[in-house]
Order: C-alpha cells, then sequence, then structure tokens
C-alpha cells in the first residue's frame, strides 16, 4: 500500500504532464506537425554551442575519476565562486564562493531550502498564479502553502491580501519572477513595498520571514523590462536560480542557490542547506555539469527566438478576440477562456490538436496557460487551428 500522501498524487496527476502524453498521443494518429501542443515548458532552443564545447574541453582537460567524483556537499569551491562573480558583476552584490550551493536544478535548490527552513504546521505564502509543484515542495516538510488570490487586471500580487495573511506562523513567502505562469514580471515598486510588509511583519511578530526567489526565468524578459534581484531589496532573502531556461539545459538538472551572509541566521542557514542536499539524496549536484556551467555563465539563450514567438502568438490571438495578458518573461501566455470552465476549453481545444494546460492547475481558473517555448512554425501554423476554434465559441 503507497503512502497517504502519495495517494493524492497518484489520483490527481499533473495536468500538464497529461497533456503533455496527450500530445504524444495525437502526434502519433497526426503527425508532430500537426499537433500544437503547448502543454509543458520544455525549451525549443538548442543549447548554446558554447555549453558542447565546454563538455569536451572538460572531458579532455580532466582524464581523472576525480571528474566524476563527490565534493563538498555545496558543490566545488571554485564553481560556487564564478557564480558569485557573475552575480556581483551584474548586480553590484558581494558575494564569494561561502554565499552558493550548487543545486540540483531549481526544484532541487527550493527542496532544500524549505527543507532547511520549515517546521510542520508553518506557514508558506505564494501569490496565485503559481507553479502547481509549491503546494508539493512544502507538504514535503508538512508546512502550510497560504495563497494570496490573483489580481486578474495586471497579475501584480495583491499587497492588501498579502499582508493581511502574514501570522506568527508565516516562515517563508515565494516569489516566482519573472513568473510561470502569466510572464508577467513583478516591478520594482511591487518588491519595494514587500520588503516593507515583511520588515513591519518581523518587527511585529518577532519573528524571522524568509523570502524566497525562484527565478528559472530570469533571463527570459522581454522589451526592455527589468527582473528586479532581490536580495538588493530585503535582507532575508534566499534565491533559486536554474540554467534550465537560460541554457536550454532542463535535463541536466543544475542550477543553485544564494544564500547572503546578510541572513540573521547565515551560519547555520548556510551549513543547514549543505547538510539538506545530502540528506534529501541529491548528496551534491551533477559534477560534470557544475564544471560546464562554470565555464558558460554568461551565456544567453537565443532571447529573439522566443520574442518572435512571443509576439505572434499574443498579436494573433488577440486578433481572433482572445483576452490576453501581454507577457513580459520566462515563455509564458496566460490567456482568459471565453467560458468561465477553462477546463471544457481544453477540452474543445483537444478538437482542433492544440493542447493547453487549464489555470485551476495554478490555482486560477478561468484560464489557460500556453507555452511558447516552441518552433516558430508551430506558433504560426496553430493560428489557423486557434482560428478554427474562435469560430465554434462564437456560433
Amino acid at each position: 500500500m503507497i503512502a497517504d500522501k502519495m495517494k493524492g498524487f497518484v489520483n490527481n496527476n499533473s495536468a500538464i504532464r497529461a497533456m503533455f502524453e496527450e500530445g504524444n498521443r495525437l502526434a502519433g494518429i497526426y503527425g508532430r506537425e500537426n499537433v500544437f501542443d503547448f502543454s509543458l515548458g520544455n525549451p525549443n532552443v538548442p543549447a548554446p554551442a558554447s555549453v558542447t564545447e565546454a563538455i569536451r574541453e572538460i572531458v579532455d582537460e580532466e582524464k581523472s575519476t576525480f571528474l566524476h567524483g563527490y565534493m563538498s556537499n555545496a558543490g566545488y569551491e571554485d564553481v560556487r565562486e564564478c557564480m558569485a562573480k557573475s552575480l556581483n558583476k551584474r548586480f553590484g552584490t558581494h558575494f564569494n564562493s561561502n554565499n552558493i550551493i550548487m543545486t540540483v536544478g531549481a526544484a532541487g535548490g527550493l527542496n532544500v531550502t524549505l527543507k532547511t527552513l520549515i517546521n510542520p504546521g508553518d506557514e508558506v505564502i505564494t501569490f496565485a498564479p503559481y507553479f502547481l509543484e509549491y503546494r508539493a515542495y512544502v507538504g514535503n516538510y508538512d508546512g502550510v502553502l497560504v495563497e494570496v488570490s490573483p489580481d486578474t487586471d495586471s497579475f501584480q500580487p495583491k499587497l492588501d491580501e498579502f499582508e493581511m495573511k502574514i501570522t506568527p506562523k508565516t516562515k517563508a513567502v515565494i516569489v516566482n519572477n519573472p513568473n510561470n505562469p502569466t510572464g508577467v514580471v513583478y516591478t520594482e515598486e511591487t518588491i519595494i513595498r514587500m520588503a516593507e510588509i515583511l520588515n513591519k511583519k518581523q518587527i511585529e511578530f518577532g519573528t524571522e520571514i524568509y523570502l524566497i526567489a525562484d527565478e528559472p526565468y530570469r533571463e527570459l524578459a522581454y522589451d526592455g523590462v527589468d527582473v528586479p534581484f532581490l536580495t538588493k531589496y530585503y535582507a532575508n532573502t534566499i534565491v533559486g536560480y536554474s540554467f534550465s531556461k537560460s541554457l536550454s539545459l532542463p535535463g541536466e538538472r543544475i542550477g543553485y542557490l544564494v544564500i547572503p551572509s546578510e541572513l540573521p541566521d547565515y551560519t547555520n542557514v548556510f551549513t543547514a542547506a549543505s547538510i539538506a542536499n545530502r540528506i534529501l539524496g541529491f548528496v551534491n549536484a551533477p559534477s560534470l555539469m557544475q564544471r560546464v556551467v562554470a565555464k558558460v555563465v554568461d551565456e544567453k539563450t537565443d532571447i529573439d527566438y522566443y520574442d518572435r514567438n512571443r509576439k505572434t502568438l499574443y498579436e494573433g490571438l488577440t486578433d481572433l478576440g482572445f483576452e490576453c495578458i501581454r507577457p513580459q518573461g520566462a515563455f509564458y501566455l496566460f490567456m482568459k477562456t471565453p467560458m468561465a470552465n477553462e477546463k471544457e476549453f481544453c477540452d474543445m481545444a483537444v478538437k482542433y490538436n492544440i493542447l493547453v494546460v487549464p489555470g485551476s492547475s495554478f490555482a486560477c481558473p478561468g484560464y489557460v496557460r500556453i507555452a511558447y517555448c516552441v518552433s516558430y512554425e508551430t506558433i504560426v501554423n496553430s493560428l489557423t487551428a486557434f482560428k478554427k476554434l474562435a469560430d465554434e465559441i462564437n456560433k
């Protein structure tokens, strides 16, 4: 008999993965080119050529079993120093290797952070719509996820509601910026006000509240939009990053945590996070990929490719009469469905081989997420299918 905690997951498996599997089934029937699968945030842009070159160089240079061996749970010190220097150059920070822990992607980093901080019954606040796995991650450590309802006009956080939902049990707040699923970037004004609220509540309750910045999409921002780096605004911030999106390496599971020295209990937090990396079973981040990202840390993905997809899809859908929030970052578009039941819309879309994810998967019903990290041809060809869908709805 499986664990009680897992029964709910078995009965309510991820809608995103279910759509992805449906896409594979339809592709087998109609051909991959005739299926418009927008379900999964799997980058279509290939990794920069420098990544492959780095792998070859490292394997040639290090003719030793140590290349594939264990190291400090926090990762190679020189790699961590490289990550710190890159951040310092970009954001004017003052990190060093003792502020960085290499992790098994952003998901691994989030779980390490929550394992480090959360006691049973502690509350973690996040802003709807949010990445659906947050609830599972918080539940892994018997924490309680507290949702702030969405502002469907701007999709900026509702800070008045946020302030009311902070309690003496609040241990952390998760901020995903740029946001999955909306593509919205939280403004500097929003972050400053959020930090003011958190500082006030820490004094009021005599507690420490951590701001956890989940930033796998940090590099994907358009139209000159600036993505605030949160350690500059709030001392009790921990940053989780992944190279999955910025370098198109989702399957390599490589990222890092930033644990600033300004944290009140910095030494214990850093030590505990390093231990959590081990006892959660990661032990350490993949050794080869640590070496690789150190060589290519300042490389970027082809942002122009995603930008063309973004503009073509947004303009095409709005011309057809669909209501969308214009994305500023990441590679997702959040579209309001013409009917209140977005699952009904998803079912209708499948008739035209269009696969999108219901907004209820992100705690925001009445919308669907469209991942435009696909080929440009898929974007263009899908608009004919979306027109047929719109025509059926408007009959």
